[in-house]
């Protein structure tokens, strides 16, 4: 999911940004999603206290959204990171660009933070081993990203954009690409691509059974180049209970790995606890979910 900040170079972004989503592509026709290719499939089932939390339905059993966790509960900050990759950019990484970022990942190992990946199903599609390796480190989570990165409202940020009949089997078909490559425990949660919904698709994912989870604080790493104005930005904008957005990708976050080693420790020297998205949807949800 690539956003647009108002404050880190905005003005550079809306171009760079125009022209690397409209290049995003559309599922093809042969990937049609797997029954089993379910977030509830995906979740561990061997204990009630294992299953994920979730948010109840919202109005009229729409799906629902989860912005940030409680403010008076504790310290506790999620960072999430898009693995971005759209549909048609094959080419693009066989050409050499990377989409994906193992130093930051391996950042995140060596300074011991959980984090929630909200990853594409093109992606892992593309980086199978390192999809498979994330979801298979206790200190992360996986999440679903669409597989199209196509938009599921219009207007959005020059996105191409995904009819109401395709919405649910582009989310499920991010599912079977997860279960494909080897992705353990997909957690039942969903972002949308640049983060546009609206009735429309919160009322045609019901099937799905997911929660969308937004955020509270942008960190402004797309297409940054100054990571010290990143951190500040994060900095500035952490409250208990916060979810930070930000990028997993090397060719259009070039400056998170740097961000982040500035960004944790001053959070820890202000006592922040560095959690998963689940964990804040836990203690939303009253930890009964």
């Amino acid at each position: 999911m690539i956003i647009l900040v108002r404050r880190v170079a905005v003005t550079c972004a809306l171009g760079a940004l125009g022209a690397a989503l409209a290049a995003c592509g559309t599922p093809g026709a042969s990937g049609a999603p797997r029954a089993a290719a379910r977030p509830a499939h995906s979740a561990p089932t061997t204990a009630a206290s294992s299953k994920p939390p979730t948010l109840t339905p919202g109005p009229s059993g729409l799906t629902p959204v989860f912005k940030n966790g409680p403010r008076t509960q504790g310290k506790t900050v999620a960072l999430t990171f898009d693995a971005d990759m759209t549909a048609d950019q094959g080419a693009r990484a066989a050409a050499g660009e990377h989409f994906d970022n193992p130093q930051l990942i391996g950042t995140l190992r060596e300074l011991k933070v959980p984090a929630t990946v909200f990853m594409t199903g093109r992606w892992a599609d593309e980086y199978p081993q390192e999809a498979r390796a994330i979801g298979r480190d206790p200190l992360f989570e996986v999440a679903n990203h669409s597989y199209s990165h196509y938009a599921f409202t219009s207007d959005c940020y020059g996105l191409p954009t995904v009819s109401e009949d395709r919405m649910r089997s582009d989310v499920e078909r991010a599912f079977a690409a997860f279960e494909k490559a080897g992705v353990p425990h997909v957690m039942p949660y969903f972002r949308f691509p640049g983060g546009c919904y609206d009735q429309r698709a919160l009322r045609t994912l019901i099937p799905v059974g997911v929660t969308a989870v937004q955020w509270d604080v942008v960190s402004g790493d797309a297409f940054a180049t100054d990571a010290d104005a990143v951190a500040q930005q994060v900095l500035e904008g952490v409250r208990p209970g916060s979810v930070v957005v930000m990028h997993c990708t090397r060719s259009a976050a070039p400056t998170t790995e740097r961000a982040v080693r500035t960004i944790v420790p001053e959070l820890r020297k202000k006592g922040f606890r560095f959690v998963k998205v689940s964990e804040l949807i836990r203690a939303a949800s009253g930890g009964h979910r």
